[in-house]
């Protein structure tokens, strides 16, 4: 069994907050500071912007976009919560990315 949590950090974002549903959000970091797209939504994804890619990369692309830094606390407690089901139908199992447990 497979279970990919696609765009996880943008998912979370935009069900904690509607507002974002629907619009490029992009997860990794403000406006002017240094770092990397962690992810992007799907209507981000739209616009050229990608994971790993560089911030200023991604402004460039699409100013408009909505940038975050992201809530990586809260986003290490949603996956125990999908990775618990599979662990009911058998004990082999192996979290690939850094947003899975």
């Amino acid at each position: 069994m497979h279970i990919d949590l696609d765009a996880f950090f943008v998912s979370v974002d935009q069900a904690s907050n509607p507002e974002l549903r629907g619009k490029p959000v992009v997860v990794g970091g403000k406006p002017g500071s240094r770092g990397v797209v962690a992810t992007a939504s799907y209507e981000a994804l739209a616009f050229g912007l990608r994971s790993a890619m560089s911030l200023s990369t991604a402004i460039r692309l699409w100013p408009q976009a909505v940038f975050t830094a992201g809530n990586y606390h809260h986003y290490a407690e949603i996956p125990k919560k999908f990775t618990a089901i599979p662990a009911d139908f058998s004990p082999f199992r192996k979290p690939m990315g850094p947003d899975e447990t």
